[in-house]
């Protein structure tokens, strides 16, 4: 029974994870800097890791003496009400060269209170982002999250419509919450001769800039950008420097012997 007068759209704010309709939050001791050109929109070194409904991936909230609030214009709330649970008030970016709109929200409820969050995971409003000085990129780093990168013997092969275009036994093998295990392929294993390189290029907060990729260049009907590579990956997963990655989602893996099924994951798409 909904009590006289609440808002029914008001979303609990917590400091625990017991609830899936809750925006829930933790205290993050990184220092977090963030750049739009040659401004630094954001420094602190006491911001807050923040998870919202439905969303897999976390964002910052900062205390608003860390943020450049003088660059900020309260606006109207955006029409599509789904966009940061249980936010009312946001705020344009006001920058020298340009005017972002909505680029920054406040929670509602005392847990966050003098709180600013900015947009990031699909809509990039400031151009770097720094946990202490390194580079991040997409969206913070999940705590609760692993990436492991670990060398290995085992046997591997992938096959597109038949054709075998990888095949080693020094795989690292990329382990990644969430995700099926992804197998990078030393460039020597790998029949790039029957790929096309593209202009493609992804980020990742764990792993860096992607700036490789190739499509399939045989008949198969198979989807672009099929493999990719990170010439530069960040420090932790270094090993996999150079080496070649499928989505195993579109091809079909032959571990040890033994073909594995496909996986199904937001990386599943239609072919070209």
């Amino acid at each position: 029974m909904t009590a006289p007068n609440a808002d029914p759209e008001a979303v609990p704010v917590v400091r625990r994870r017991d609830q899936s309709d809750s925006v829930f939050w933790e205290p993050a001791e990184r220092w977090v800097r963030a750049t739009a050109g040659e401004l630094t929109i954001v420094d602190s070194r006491r911001p807050v890791l923040v998870w919202e409904p439905g969303r897999p991936v976390p964002l910052y909230a900062f205390p608003t003496d860390d943020v450049r609030t003088d660059l900020l214009r309260r606006t109207e709330r955006p029409a599509d009400r789904r966009r940061h649970a249980g936010a009312t008030v946001f705020y344009d970016l006001m920058l020298p060269d340009r005017t972002i709109r909505a680029a920054a929200w406040t929670y509602p409820g005392e847990e966050l209170a003098g709180h600013i969050s900015f947009e990031w995971f699909g809509r990039e409003v400031l151009d770097h982002w720094y946990e202490e000085d390194e580079e991040i990129f997409v969206h913070p780093r999940d705590p609760h999250k692993r990436v492991d990168a670990l060398p290995s013997s085992r046997h591997v092969q992938v096959e597109i419509e038949g054709t075998i275009v990888a095949d080693t036994h020094t795989p690292v093998l990329l382990f990644e919450t969430g995700l099926p295990v992804r197998f990078y392929f030393p460039r020597e294993d790998v029949r790039l001769d029957l790929f096309t390189r593209t202009d493609g290029r992804t980020r990742c907060p764990y792993k860096g800039v992607a700036s490789e990729y190739w499509s399939w260049a045989g008949d198969a009907d198979a989807r672009p950008d099929i493999a990719w590579s990170y010439p530069d990956p960040l420090p932790s997963v270094g090993i996999i420097k150079d080496r070649v990655a499928f989505y195993d989602e579109s091809v079909d893996v032959v571990v040890d012997g033994v073909r594995r099924e496909r996986p199904v994951t937001f990386f599943s798409r239609p072919s070209r």
